[in-house]
Formats: structure tokens, C-alpha cells, sequence
């Protein structure tokens, strides 16, 4: 497939792939014109990258990543960031259900304070958003 359906269909820009590519991350196949062609597998691929991103991570670990995810071998190096990065991520994730956990206390709280017909606090901040 061309750059421009890989980016529909992965969800994102023609700029971001073309990033990719300059990182190594990917390689695509060139026609005689010189026009990228990717494969199917390529688009979930991307997917795993972006989410990778999301996550924290850098060009750089993905690419000493990259082995893993296409051959699904890897080295105890690869092992050890993968720990690595699934602590770090771990953390986060126990970090953002305490902060969840006190947001939703902070919200029972005040709809409580607001008295029985109170709106809850989502109401009010959507219509406070939107003037």
C-alpha cells in the first residue's frame, strides 16, 4: 500500500511515518519510481509504535525493540528494557489509579456539599466549558 492509505489506516500522518522511517524504524519498499510501499502487517506495526510513544518511549528504545516485535526472539539486553520499560509503566499506571482514585473522592465530596439537587461536578463542568 502507498504512504497515504498506511497513514489512514494506522491513524496517523504522512509526517510521523516518514519520521519513522528516519529513525529506522521503518523500511519500506521502493517501486522503480521511488514511491514507499508498505505491507498489511505494516499498519499494526505503526499502531504498536504509537502506542510505544504514548507510553514513554523513545525512538531509541523502540529501535533496539524493533528485533523483538518482528522476529519475537530477543537478547538479554532486549529483556532487560523490556523490564525495564514495563516498571516505568507500572509506576505510572499506580500512579495515575491514585491520582483517579482521589479525583473521584474530590468529586463525591462536592456532590455531597452541593446538596441533594445538586447537578453532579461532570455537569457542571461541561457547562461551564462551554460558556
Amino acid at each position: 500500500m502507498k504512504i497515504g492509505e498506511l497513514a489512514q489506516r494506522a491513524g496517523v500522518s504522512v509526517r510521523a511515518l516518514r519520521y519513522y522511517e528516519e529513525q529506522g524504524l521503518l523500511s519500506p519498499e521502493r517501486t522503480p519510481s521511488g514511491q514507499r510501499r508498505y505491507t498489511e502487517d505494516t499498519v499494526e506495526v505503526v499502531r504498536l509504535f504509537q502506542q510505544f510513544y504514548a507510553a514513554g518511549l523513545s525512538s531509541r528504545a523502540i529501535a533496539a525493540l524493533l528485533p523483538c516485535v518482528n522476529n519475537g526472539r530477543t537478547t538479554a539486553t532486549q529483556r532487560c528494557m523490556l523490564r525495564t520499560e514495563r516498571d516505568r509503566l507500572a509506576a505510572r499506571v499506580e500512579e495515575m489509579t491514585h491520582t483517579l482514585r482521589r479525583l473521584d473522592q474530590l468529586i463525591t465530596a462536592a456532590d455531597h456539599r452541593g446538596g441533594r439537587g445538586a447537578q453532579p461536578l461532570v455537569e457542571d463542568c461541561d457547562s461551564t466549558v462551554a460558556s
